[in-house]
């Protein structure tokens, strides 16, 4: 394989949860600040740490958002599923003894640990990064930073595969090629990246399973 190190993003890339995401940050909004506010408007917030999209909206206490949002979220969390072709990619990778797989998160620990998604497909994955291994988040470079310090990847054996200007930024910052995968029809083409991809059999070229 040209790839020693196969790095997934979690949320939009794996698991199909940017529109729970959003829809309980809407009623967040809508419940704390009385305001209704477009699924559109609110897409940027996801894929940042929670925090940190917190902070960037007017909330007036930043700890009651947090947690009304992940009420919310956790409400929602059954709508959750992982994407097509995705489990079958997966278990292909794992099951091969010439890659080692990642993931770099902005959940935290906590999150991860809570999703039953996710923590369905966790054996597959050698190396989890969440937001309190690095002191700085996506779009800076640092959660991929601590995944090289960790496992001694170099940044040419590393792909990362992401959904958002974050994690191309990311993976641009620590010197390793990025793959943007798109499931849905939303041009994203104005985000850099080596490879674009619209599906997993797409991935598998890219990664020469």
């Amino acid at each position: 394989m040209k790839y020693r190190h196969i790095l997934f993003d979690i949320d939009g890339t794996l698991l199909d949860s940017e529109k729970t995401g959003v829809v309980s940050l809407q009623k967040t909004i809508r419940v704390l600040l009385g305001r209704e506010e477009p699924l559109e408007k609110l897409y940027p917030y996801f894929g940042i740490p929670t925090p940190e999209a917190i902070a960037m909206i007017d909330f007036v206490d930043k700890e009651e958002a947090t947690q009304t949002w992940e009420t919310y979220f956790q409400e929602m969390r059954s709508f959750i599923q992982p994407f097509e072709g995705v489990d079958e990619l997966l278990s292909e990778l794992s099951a091969r003894e010439d890659c080692k797989m990642g993931v770099i998160t902005s959940r935290g620990h906590f999150e991860i640990n809570e999703d039953p998604q996710f923590m369905d497909r966790v054996h597959h994955f050698d190396t989890i990064i969440g937001a309190e291994d690095s002191e700085k988040h996506k779009p800076n470079p640092d959660p991929i930073f601590a995944y090289m310090e960790r496992t001694g990847a170099k940044p040419e054996e590393c792909i990362y595969i992401g959904d958002t200007i974050y994690d191309s930024k990311c993976a641009e910052g620590a010197g390793v090629d990025f793959a943007l995968i798109n499931w849905t029809a939303r041009d994203n083409s104005h985000i850099p990246a080596k490879y674009y991809a619209k599906n997993c059999d797409d991935l598998r070229t890219i990664i020469e399973l």
